[in-house]
């Protein structure tokens, strides 16, 4: 088969908290299980990429490096999008996201799609992949679009449903065909408001019309989609599966790679 793709996965961020009792004070950055099993399921090799900079911080170590080295580029799931990354001021104290992962993963993107290395955004990732782009965010679906469902339910968590619908002749379409419509989880409570430039819809949520999957014009790769393929049981035939989404991704990688 070759050599093994080597796909860099966005850190998630645990910040220093003096009632934490384990690395008390200290900066945790960690990758979520099931989205390093779902890359491998593929037979990728899944890399944590560690933002360097930091109080801690030694050498000269960049992101630049990181995006040489490997052939792809994850942005997973976590916090919320911090609001002035997109002009605006939180509309409530707990909307207030993490600025530091926000320019951390942004310098991210920007230096895998300066190298023409594709990208892939999930949940938070969409978001923040249309705010690196230009895009902004509703703060809170319940608040700005109160007509909405529920996306995000804490109780039930990854088990929160709703039907989505592909917008017909895309790409995604394409890659799942009949029907047009399907099963995903929901556990997002922000959502794409303008959309980014040079960005399309390829889903929708569709009792809504909040956006669920997104895709950039032209080179490299950048695609998102807001629900977490990798939290899908794959025996449950009700669910949109991962694979075509993550195969399509892979294959982006490959040609990268041999170009």
């Amino acid at each position: 088969m070759g050599e093994r793709l080597k796909i860099g996965i966005s850190a998630c961020f645990s910040h220093p908290d003096p009632d934490r009792p384990f690395f008390r004070g200290k900066t945790l950055q960690y990758v979520e299980q099931s989205m390093v099993h779902w890359l491998q399921s593929a037979g990728a090799l899944p890399l944590m990429i560690p933002s360097p900079e930091g109080d801690t911080k030694r050498g000269d170590v960049t992101l630049d490096d990181y995006a040489d080295l490997l052939d792809g580029l994850v942005l997973e799931g976590g916090a919320d999008v911090w609001p002035g990354s997109y002009g605006e001021t939180p509309l409530q104290p707990e909307w207030s996201g993490d600025r530091i992962r926000d320019e951390y993963e942004i310098a991210l993107t920007r230096a895998f799609v300066a190298r023409d290395k594709p990208v892939l955004g999930i949940c938070r990732g969409l978001q923040v992949l249309n705010v690196a782009f230009g895009g902004t965010l509703y703060q809170d679906i319940g608040t700005q679009v109160p007509e909405a469902l529920t996306h995000r339910n804490r109780e039930v968590y990854d088990q929160n449903f709703h039907t989505i619908a592909f917008v017909p002749r895309t790409r995604l379409a394409t890659l799942y065909g009949d029907p047009l419509s399907a099963k995903v989880n929901s556990i997002h409570h922000q959502a794409i408001k303008d959309l980014a430039p040079g960005f399309s819809v390829e889903a929708r949520s569709t009792d809504d019309g909040v956006v669920e999957a997104v895709r950039r014009e032209g080179r490299p790769y950048v695609a998102a989609v807001q629900w977490h393929p990798e939290f899908h049981d794959p025996a449950d035939r009700t669910l949109l599966p991962g694979g075509p989404l993550l195969d399509d991704f892979l294959t982006a990688a490959r040609a990268t790679r041999h170009r």
